[in-house]
């Protein structure tokens, strides 16, 4: 009874404190949540860390939209400002660049101003890059305007998934954490069909949009409960997680699970790569970079990022309805994948995604290498064609169950709240490192051989089924302070 109480003045005074911009909708659910069953709490609870959720999904839109702007404009901005191949090239790949700088500062701005003024800061780059390429006049400001870009989508890439593991409850922390790769999604899809529609210029104005609606929206979410409890400030984590379980919700376990967790560690500690010598730290940060590392060595942003070339060498005319097509087919076992992440397991998923892009990568590499033989007017050159494209689609299918989302919802599961900053950073910046190698890699690549780029792709699938069977734990189901212990 006491607790309730405390509970009912708090959402008088205290608890609603911190959130006295966060909108009229927290206030609402606390003033009803006296008159609503334990079910109604846990639904409103559900709505808080949902909206949250959706809002700072902003983020992974406008990264997912930066990957997929150079398919439909290839040929468009080579026309219209005289690029050669080796230049689109390098426009292609400077958004890595940028995100490489971006991985290494996104730990420190995440540890220093929170999990929502990172994203703030994230933001302001990513909209004036994308002007800078709107108004480009020759490839210098293009450019510019993806480096800028690069960087504020490799700060997103780390702090989003970041945020929503530490906000979300343990049953709904899969499903949630994955909405990070759905949005990703849907901003490659996003990009892909406007392509269709409106000129590069538009399309750089339009890549404005999700940022424009992020900041704002950053003001009506509470900053994440874990990392407030780390930098002291305890009354601010408790209303936090108050707001993001609901007003009814008893959380004094989970509260005194954070406080023990990050109770050896102050905020001013200094965290540096002598620590990581120590098994509960470098275990955790081996798997997470092993993780994000392979999900680029599969070869994924290089389809993705090239896919047009892909169908027009596999034979495909109408090869950007092609990309729309596939851009669709990944939102949809995107979303698959967040809806099974809580139910199968992680692990179990990883498996089943890197072997069946193993398995569609044999597909498409033997098809490939069987049009070396076969002449381009015959009837078995446009079987090998489809086959090529159907391989590349079960491909990217197969990544999007597992591969795709679940790396980085791993990699904010596990890295303990001291070095998350310092390791995060280190792990995002792998990832970001070799993805640049795979997008300046995949145009030559697949000059010299198709059947050689994707049997390479074949073996490093091959090694993350390895990699995931002996390395990767399960985490479903337990709490991040659970899974934490776990590496002690």
């Amino acid at each position: 009874m006491d607790n309730r109480e405390d509970g009912e003045d708090g959402r008088g005074g205290d608890l609603r404190k911190p959130f006295l911009h966060t909108g009229s909708w927290y206030r609402m659910g606390s003033a009803q949540s006296s008159m609503m069953g334990s079910s109604q709490a846990i639904r409103d609870s559900s709505i808080s860390v949902l909206a949250c959720v959706l809002i700072v999904a902003l983020g992974p839109i406008q990264f997912g939209f930066t990957c997929g702007y150079t398919s439909p404009t290839q040929s468009a901005i080579s026309k219209d400002l005289n690029l050669t191949t080796s230049q689109f090239s390098v426009f292609g790949s400077l958004s890595n660049v940028g995100a490489m700088v971006g991985a290494i500062a996104s730990g420190q701005i995440a540890e220093y101003v929170g999990r929502k003024g990172s994203l703030m800061i994230a933001a302001i780059p990513n909209i004036i890059g994308w002007l800078a390429i709107s108004f480009a006049q020759d490839y210098s400001f293009l450019y510019m305007g993806r480096l800028l870009e690069g960087f504020g989508v490799g700060i997103i890439s780390y702090v989003v998934p970041v945020y929503i593991a530490e906000i979300a409850p343990q049953n709904l922390r899969g499903a949630l954490g994955s909405v990070n790769q759905l949005s990703v999604t849907i901003g490659i899809l996003l990009s892909y069909l406007l392509g269709l529609f409106v000129s590069w210029r538009i399309l750089a104005i339009l890549g404005i949009l999700p940022c424009l609606i992020l900041i704002p929206g950053l003001f009506f979410i509470p900053e994440s409960p874990r990392w407030l409890a780390k930098m002291g400030m305890t009354e601010d984590f408790e209303a936090s997680l108050q707001v993001l379980r609901g007003f009814e919700t008893d959380i004094t376990h989970e509260v005194n699970e954070i406080k023990a967790s990050v109770s050896s560690t102050s905020r001013k500690t200094a965290i540096n790569f002598a620590n990581l010598k120590r098994r509960r730290y470098w275990l955790p940060l081996m798997i997470g970079i092993g993780l994000l590392v392979l999900q680029q060595l599969s070869g994924i942003n290089g389809v993705i990022f090239y896919s047009n070339y892909i169908f027009e060498t596999a034979g495909i005319s109408s090869s950007n309805v092609a990309t729309v097509g596939v851009g669709a087919i990944q939102v949809i076992a995107t979303g698959v994948a967040t809806w099974l992440v809580d139910k199968t397991g992680r692990r179990i998923l990883l498996i089943i995604s890197s072997t069946g892009m193993a398995l569609s990568l044999v597909v498409v590499a033997t098809a490939f290498f069987l049009k070396g033989f076969v002449s381009e007017d015959s009837r078995m050159f446009g079987i090998l064609g489809i086959l090529s494209v159907v391989g590349v689609v079960c491909m990217i299918i197969s990544f999007s169950l597992g591969m795709g989302p679940i790396p980085w919802l791993i990699m904010s599961e596990i890295l303990p709240i001291k070095i998350k900053g310092l390791a995060g950073s280190v792990a995002t910046l792998c990832n970001w490192s070799f993805s640049w190698v795979i997008t300046m890699t995949a145009p030559l690549l697949l000059t010299w051989s198709s059947g050689g780029t994707f049997t390479v792709y074949t073996f490093m699938c091959i090694v993350t089924v390895a990699f995931v069977a002996i390395w990767v734990p399960e985490t479903k189901g337990k709490t991040l302070e659970e899974i934490q212990f776990s590496f002690r």
